[in-house]
């Protein structure tokens, strides 16, 4: 990985982003990442010789809890450890602005990657919310 820039924080466009993104992630669409951005506890970004190549975004719940989001390695970069050299250097970051727990949801191809990171499995919860709740019969208690 000569080069190869990794940092925290770097400066960064949206238009950098969806150039990226439309490499990465078949169907992208146009997006603002203004909003993205601006909430964030922190991003890693990783260049060679200047272009973007990697990134992940961590956001933070005000206390310790992170959430590591949209990790996203350009496809001529893939296999070679940059994905998971991102993550743990979002996980440092993280660590040194007061997180204790960094938090990721993945689908289950992503399970060894998500190891390779140093996550461990736990039981959690999800609910999507692009779909209509299943009708549940209602108890007395609400």
């Amino acid at each position: 990985m000569t080069d190869l820039v990794v940092e925290a924080d770097a400066a960064l466009t949206g238009d950098e982003l969806n150039i990226l993104f439309h490499a990465a992630w078949p169907g992208h669409r146009d997006t603002d990442f203004g909003p993205v951005l601006a909430r964030s506890l922190l991003r890693v970004t990783a260049r060679r010789a200047g272009r973007l190549v990697g990134y992940v975004n961590v956001v933070g719940d005000g206390g310790v809890h992170a959430f590591l989001l949209d990790t996203t390695v350009h496809p001529d970069e893939r296999r070679q450890g940059l994905g998971v050299t991102l993550v743990r250097a979002a996980a440092e970051a993280a660590r040194q602005r007061g997180a204790h727990w960094l938090h990721v949801d993945f689908e289950p191809h992503l399970t060894a990657f998500h190891e390779r990171c140093g996550f461990r499995p736990t039981a959690a919860g999800l609910m999507d919310l692009t779909e209509p709740p299943p009708l549940a019969p209602v108890g007395p208690h609400g």
